[in-house]
């Protein structure tokens, strides 16, 4: 019995605790519900929605000539709120078989029964915010607003877009490593990430709610911050001039099975970049732009460094151009490593004028050898006061450093002063090896490469980048006379003699560079590095160029065969399309005949003016537009080709009158910039090239 009342007593106390329990968790639940109720709504907000951030649009990249390079694109996600307050499912049934075949018949995705099966599963999950299509495009989405339930809107259709933009390059490959990309962690390179700051707009903020699975979604309460929209930067590339040089540097990395090449061509007085490009041969042998050779890769330029040895000797006066010097057979020891000549057998003994036309490895490294072994510093020195030592400062991240290294350094030994004179044991990017070139074609002032003339907000300029001098005179006037000299003797009886123009005096050296490989040269299987360096016109430098080709395997290694090829043709494609080049032309000859200059133009006009005047035509064939050709005794007219069908070609518009010239231009749907007056004396889009509607084009009158 006593036992009994024990185990009932200790019943009775646990029911009690169970009850005590109960009642503690049911005050709870009151109290959370009812008396705290606003308190934990309030929370509730705050944990699942917050302001986050939103980021703006980045600015348009154009070329010179106001054609994109870069710009930004909406990109979408489409997602659907299966639980929109509107969407009843009288609503969703009676549209959601429409739905399915729309979607199916914009993304081709899926079928309308598959699309109507996902969504109605969506549905009974009371998903609010299933995914129905990622990365849509802007045509897609404005054609989604117009489909059965999403024309209702968001809070009756459900239909809700989650925009980003992503950048995307409409000319493809061309100049695309310069002018940069935006990465997936918002990091930046090339131009992109040189002008970042003008670039990249600033962000704005607005509150999104969370959902399951970690996903976002925006809430319109109408208390964002609207992002602003990032400034444009205009370019001084040259499209057209950049699809040649692109297409020519790619020629010639497959004709010679080359790893890699780049090519750049720079305005002689401003150091404006009017093209770039830089390909790299993929294991499927196809070329494409993922390095930036030109600015971020440093090595040793060979024979196109011998300029500046030797107009350090010019300066200092240790040396002259008349020297004689012995090649010495085409082979010189130097304590322990023996220098050869490209030439088996040397030269013998000629000028030190020769010896740099002819690229004469023995020659020059025995001139400033014999002239600096025993003040070496005092030639490092010299190479220092005409800035090879330092980078150009080009407003494009990762620019390397010039090696060059002095006297005491580590790695310096009795042999780097007869390496270095022709191009060793230094190294220099492609960009700051054509910077003193263009310095020496400048008449010795030094430029500051420069890839943006201005920045513009909504068409209206906020900022210029004027032309920036780094050196004013990198050496003497007497220095510079002899050494250009020196560089049209190249091309006109040295090593580029291959490159000779017809019609206009290219000056320039070639390089040929063997490529270490772990630190050492081989005998056999080694790799070569050619290169051209140079201006054109010689007599009055108007565009420098470099073109350096690295691991040629094929038909030739040497600068002026590899090179070489690369320079002439962009050089003869900017003369031919740059009137104010061109001396000995029918414009530069039209000041002598005793028949009226006329511009040329519409053929009808043109007869009629004549004829009222008496002055005497001839006719070699019948065109609505003509170009007019004055002659002794009679002004001849002859057809001018612009087919009215060819609307996606560039007309040739140079040497007519203003008038006729914009008829022609913006009948094809262009954008007419004007400069000067008179005659259409150059255009900055390529005749015959492609024409792209809405492009701008600049037609410069004198």
């Amino acid at each position: 019995m006593t036992e009994n009342k024990q185990f009932r007593a200790r019943a009775n106390m646990v029911y009690l605790a169970i009850v005590v329990f109960a009642c503690a968790i049911a005050v709870k639940l009151f109290t959370i519900q009812i008396a705290e109720g606003d308190k934990w709504l309030a929370k509730r907000e705050t944990v699942s929605t917050m302001y986050r951030t939103v980021q703006p649009d980045r600015g348009h990249i154009y070329s010179e000539d106001g054609r994109l390079l870069a710009t930004s694109v909406p990109e979408y996600d489409v997602r659907m709120d299966m639980m929109a307050n509107g969407l009843t499912n009288e609503l969703f049934s009676a549209n959601i078989d429409s739905l399915s075949h729309a979607l199916s018949a914009l993304f081709g995705d899926r079928t309308a029964a598959e699309y109507k099966r996902d969504l109605t599963d969506a549905r009974h999950r009371k998903e609010r915010y299933y995914l129905v299509k990622r990365r849509a495009d802007h045509t897609q989405v404005q054609k989604l607003r117009t489909f059965p339930l999403f024309r209702l809107g968001k809070y009756k259709g459900g239909l809700v877009t989650e925009k980003r933009t992503v950048r995307v390059h409409p000319f493809g490959r061309l100049a695309s490593r310069s002018v940069g990309h935006v990465l997936r962690d918002s990091s930046t390179l090339g131009l992109e990430g040189g002008y970042d700051k003008w670039l990249k707009g600033v962000t704005g903020r607005r509150l999104e709610r969370r959902l399951t699975g970690g996903v976002w979604m925006p809430v319109d309460n109408g208390d964002g911050v609207d992002p602003v929209v990032g400034s444009d930067i205009h370019t001084t590339i040259d499209i057209n001039l950049q699809d040649v040089a692109d297409a020519a540097l790619e020629r010639q990395l497959v004709k010679h099975g080359a790893q890699y090449g780049t090519v750049i061509v720079m305005e002689v007085e401003t150091g404006y970049i009017k093209a770039i490009s830089n390909l790299t041969r993929r294991n499927d042998s196809t070329y494409v732009e993922d390095l930036n050779y030109a600015v971020a890769h440093a090595t040793e330029p060979g024979s196109t460094f011998k300029l500046a040895s030797l107009m350090v000797g010019f300066e200092d006066g240790t040396i002259k151009p008349t020297d004689t010097v012995d090649t010495k057979k085409g082979q010189v020891r130097f304590y322990n490593r023996i220098m050869k000549d490209s030439h088996e057998g040397g030269y013998g003994r000629i000028t030190l004028r020769r010896a740099f036309e002819l690229s004469s490895n023995t020659g020059i490294s025995v001139a400033i050898n014999s002239a600096y072994q025993k003040e070496p510093k005092r030639f490092v020195e010299g190479l220092k006061r005409m800035g090879l030592h330092e980078i150009t400062g080009v407003m494009i991240p990762g620019e390397a450093t010039p090696v060059l290294r002095s006297p005491g350094d580590k790695g310096w030994s009795g042999v780097s002063l007869p390496w270095m004179s022709i191009g060793y044991e230094i190294a220099l990017t492609p960009l700051q090896t054509l910077a003193f070139y263009n310095a020496v074609a400048n008449n010795g002032r030094m430029m500051r490469p420069q890839f943006v003339d201005r920045i513009s907000r909504n068409g209206k300029v906020i900022e210029r980048m004027a032309p920036q001098e780094i050196n004013p005179k990198i050496c003497s006037q007497g220095t510079l006379d002899i050494v250009h000299g020196m560089l049209q003797g190249v091309v006109d009886s040295g090593t580029a003699v291959n490159l000779k123009a017809a019609h206009f005096a290219i000056a320039g050296k070639t390089g040929t560079a063997q490529v270490a490989k772990n630190g050492s040269y081989k005998e056999h299987g080694q790799s070569y590095q050619a290169s051209f360096v140079g201006y054109f016109p010689a007599n009055a430098p108007k565009y420098s160029c470099i073109v350096l080709v690295n691991g040629p395997t094929m038909s030739g290694y040497y600068g002026n065969v590899v090179a070489g090829p690369v320079f002439k043709e962009i050089a003869d494609k900017i003369y031919s399309n740059r009137i104010e080049l061109q001396q000995g032309t029918e414009l530069a000859e039209a000041s002598g005949p005793r028949t009226p200059v006329s511009m040329s133009g519409h053929g009808g006009d043109l007869r009629t003016a004549l004829a009222g005047l008496k002055v005497p035509v001839t006719y070699e064939g019948e065109s609505e537009w003509v170009t007019t050709e004055a002659g002794d005794s009679t002004v001849v007219l002859k057809p001018r080709g612009i087919p009215a069908d060819a609307m996606d070609r560039v007309p040739n518009v140079l040497g007519m009158g203003l008038r006729d010239a914009l008829y022609i231009l913006e009948n094809r749907g262009l954008h007419v910039r004007v400069q000067g007056n008179g005659m259409v004396r150059r255009q900055s889009l390529q005749p015959g090239s492609k024409a792209m509607q809405g492009s701008t084009i600049v037609i410069e009158l004198t």
